[in-house]
């Protein structure tokens, strides 16, 4: 039994690719950007894979999933402030009832547009079918 062998950990393909990354979100989006261009001067289907990946994931938006994560949760965090959340739950419901009431508004302008559509079809039917019968008729004099 080799020495070597128990001291080395097995590396797996995706092993290297995860620390990588990971290292690549540490570093920020210079980072990604340099891998990128370093990748296209070296062998462009490498560069083009790799931004790919980084439209994918998303990688020019957040420099890190943890820093998106934390971003997205600040934004319902309580501030500890009850004079702003009394005014922020109260804004937020406001433009939730503007939101339906608008929503309602439209729904209603939808349907009055589909029922004028409606009764246009229908008139213009109407006077489609009674002009054959007009034609066939003699007239009488």
């Amino acid at each position: 039994m080799s020495t070597h062998a128990q001291t080395t950990p097995h590396l797996s393909p995706m092993g290297w690719f995860a620390r990588s990354e990971a290292w690549l979100d540490d570093k920020g989006k210079g980072a990604w950007i340099a891998a990128m261009v370093v990748s296209f001067i070296v062998f462009w289907p490498v560069g083009l894979a790799l931004l790919a990946y980084m439209i994918w994931s998303k990688k020019m938006i957040c420099n890190s999933r943890s820093s998106c994560r934390t971003s997205r949760m600040n934004t319902h965090r309580n501030t500890g402030n009850s004079a702003f959340e009394s005014y922020k739950s109260e804004t937020l419901r406001r433009l939730e009832e503007e939101q339906e009431n608008f929503e309602a508004f439209l729904q209603r302008l939808r349907d009055a547009r589909d029922k004028s559509e409606f009764d246009q079809f229908m008139d213009e039917r109407a006077k489609a079918a009674s002009a054959p019968h007009e034609q066939n008729e003699p007239e009488r004099a």
